[in-house]
């Protein structure tokens, strides 16, 4: 394909002309976008460096970045790169990136490239328009400071004199350019050498320079709302938010995988024929990453045998034919109340319970209610960020009470000072409701958080809540908080209330394919089938099922897989029919990256078996949102080349 960001170094003569008076440079270069995505460095740089030093000039230092324009990640590296003995930043780039390093660095920034003769738009992949493209750069006259685009009425010869007290008088809520400009140059030093520059006079008054800042500045307002990344996509909750949870019909029979939780397997301790009652242990944990299973329906043992599984393709499951009378266990019974109990206590109850992440983790909570460090907040994610899943959502509205029993169950565990319920704004009656059950509680508040995917990952309800960057590597307690589910919040509260272990859970059947959508109180190994047949089926053949959410569900090529603790939902939509093209270096994925990681790499590598390569770009850090395959112009399948890459890194040494 055709390059897209159109420029090169310019002339040795006028390279020279720059430079004449300059020394003791540093060097950055843009590895240019919109092009054929290959992971070297373009030869600018190298090109510039020779010819400065046969001037006879200082190099003090260089790099080559991608997407020098993106500012949150040249700002978060530019400081790390530049020597303290670098007097001028040379920039090789379009405008833009000369620009984002001349508003980051107060030293003078040299541009050393010109854009080609060509009329089009270079910016950022969210932004429609924000370079126009001139083809007769001033920024080197300017300080960095484009008249184009940062001056409201584009004037190249200087200021209007319209000013009023700094701000435009074309919109009074920006800087005036110019003033900027001489500001800059003021401090620099180079007012006097500016004056003396000769401006051509071009005519912009077709271009709507008052839309293209104002589209800018609301694109990048979303970017950053919170954290930084993260997409909107079209939620779809309209399906089932209002629909109140419904008891799904027992099943005659339940298939209970013995893995349903982060690691080991359960073992199994009961046998083909043994007769089991609701709650019973039918699995012990295997150690310490591990969680015990449970009956979910009294009945006769049929078999042990291997099941297909939702995530794992097949596991050891116990097979259990209902008797339909539902016989509670002996063990089923409530404990001592909440304030007698000690924090060990508490730990122990939930970790016989069989208790898991349920948002989709697994990971068990006994483990994570044992922090090695001090804890000071609970969060609780209410935000249930993906598309079309509403089961917490109901759960909130309607076990509003337990979910507040639960967290404070976790807070006197910890020993935390305050429990935070995070909810997003596109559920105002549970975040009316809560405020109101909350409103006495000292200790206990609701966060109202703007609606944003992927808030829910625990280490962005973190930035976003608590201002904390949870370290690379890094868990929640190494910044003091434990961050749980809605849903695993209320199954803390049967299990202490009712001494009740995670036999059933709430489940989201929806998806525009679907006849009946609807949220279900489902016992755990009910077969998946059943609940899509008894929302009416599907509305045609072509559809695509999966479970959990669209976003970061698994595809279920077989809907005949058990209800598991960690099914939120199932859902039934289009299938994804587009073919996969090759990467064109657009940045949509760096641009939307919570965790702030170049997913262009991880695909590239991956392909070349570069495993090396995507452990030193921190693949292990991704949390597999979606988000840069969800963004991708050329619909590669990121995440699963990421896992394939994960599974790899986690081998080496």
């Amino acid at each position: 394909m055709e390059n897209y960001t159109k420029y090169k170094l310019k002339s040795t003569d006028e390279l020279a002309s720059l430079l004449a008076d300059k020394d003791n440079l540093f060097v950055i270069a843009c590895n240019k976008c919109f092009k054929e995505f290959a992971t070297v460095d373009e030869p600018d740089c190298d090109e510039f460096i020779k010819f400065a030093e046969e001037q006879g000039k200082h190099i003090t230092g260089s790099a080559k970045v991608d997407f020098l324009c993106n500012k949150t990640h040249t700002e978060k590296d530019l400081p790390d790169m530049i020597p303290e003995g670098a007097e001028n930043i040379v920039v090789i780039s379009c405008g833009l990136g000369i620009q984002t390093v001349a508003g980051l660095t107060g030293k003078s920034v040299i541009a050393a490239s010109n854009s080609l003769n060509y009329r089009g738009h270079h910016g950022m992949a969210l932004t429609k328009k924000s370079c126009d493209a001139c083809a007769q750069c001033y920024l080197n006259i300017t300080g960095g400071v484009c008249p184009i685009v940062d001056c409201s009425k584009s004037l190249v010869n200087g200021q209007c004199g319209g000013a009023k007290n700094g701000k435009c008088e074309v919109d009074p809520n920006k800087d005036c350019a110019w003033e900027k400009i001489y500001h800059r140059l003021e401090k620099q030093g180079r007012l006097k050498e500016f004056l003396h520059q000769p401006v051509q006079l071009r005519d912009y008054s077709k271009v709507n320079f008052k839309f293209v800042n104002d589209y800018v500045k609301s694109i990048r307002e979303n970017r950053l709302e919170g954290y930084y990344g993260g997409v909107h996509p079209c939620e779809h909750k309209e399906f089932t938010e209002h629909l109140p949870l419904v008891k799904f019909p027992d099943p005659d029979t339940v298939v209970i995988p013995l893995s349903m939780h982060a690691g080991a397997p359960a073992n199994p301790v009961v046998q083909v024929g043994d007769t089991v009652k609701v709650g019973q242990v039918i699995g012990e944990a295997a150690g310490f990453i591990s969680a015990p299973v449970h009956s979910s329906v009294s009945g006769t043992v049929t078999a042990i045998e291997n099941h297909k599984h939702a995530t794992r393709g097949e596991c050891l499951s116990v097979v259990i034919k209902s008797d339909g009378k539902n016989t509670l266990h002996e063990s089923v019974k409530p404990n001592k109340d909440l304030d007698s109990l000690t924090p060990d206590e508490i730990v122990e109850i939930v970790k016989n319970a069989g208790i898991v992440g349920m948002g989709g983790a697994g990971f068990p909570t006994s483990v994570k209610l044992k922090p090695p460090k001090p804890i000071d907040t609970i969060l609780l994610n209410g935000c249930e960020c993906e598309p079309l899943l509403t089961a917490d959502h109901r759960v909130l509205l309607e076990y509003a009470d337990d979910v507040i029993f639960g967290l404070k169950a976790m807070i006197k565990t910890v020993n935390a000072e305050k429990g935070l319920i995070v909810i997003e704004d596109n559920k105002p009656d549970a975040i009316e409701l809560m405020q109101s059950k909350v409103a006495d509680i000292d200790n206990i508040d609701v966060v109202v958080a703007k609606t944003k995917y992927p808030q829910g990952a625990e280490k962005m309800l973190i930035k976003r809540v608590m201002k904390r960057q949870v370290p690379s590597g890094g868990l929640p307690a190494d910044v003091g908080c434990v961050v749980g589910n809605i849903s695993t919040t209320k199954a803390i509260s049967d299990a202490i209330q009712k001494g009740m272990p995670l036999i059933e859970r709430v489940v989201t059947v929806t998806g525009e394919k679907l006849k009946k959508p609807g949220n279900y109180i489902v016992k755990i190994g009910t077969n998946t089938k059943d609940l899509i047949d008894y929302c009416g089926g599907v509305t045609d053949s072509d559809v695509m099922f999966k479970a959990g959410g669209p976003m970061m569900g698994f595809v279920l090529p077989d809907t005949n897989v058990p209800i598991m603790k960690g099914s939120n939902g199932i859902i039934a939509i289009e299938p994804d029919q587009t073919e996969a093209v090759s990467c064109i270096k657009c940045g949509r994925c760096v641009d939307v990256c919570p965790m702030e990681l170049s997913p262009l790499y991880f695909a590239k590598y991956a392909d070349e078996e570069n495993w090396q390569g995507m452990k030193d770009k921190h693949v292990m850090d991704c949390v597999e949102c979606r988000c840069c395959e969800y963004i991708c112009s050329s619909k590669i399948p990121i995440v699963s080349k990421i896992k394939a890459g994960k599974a790899v890194v986690r081998g080496m040494k």
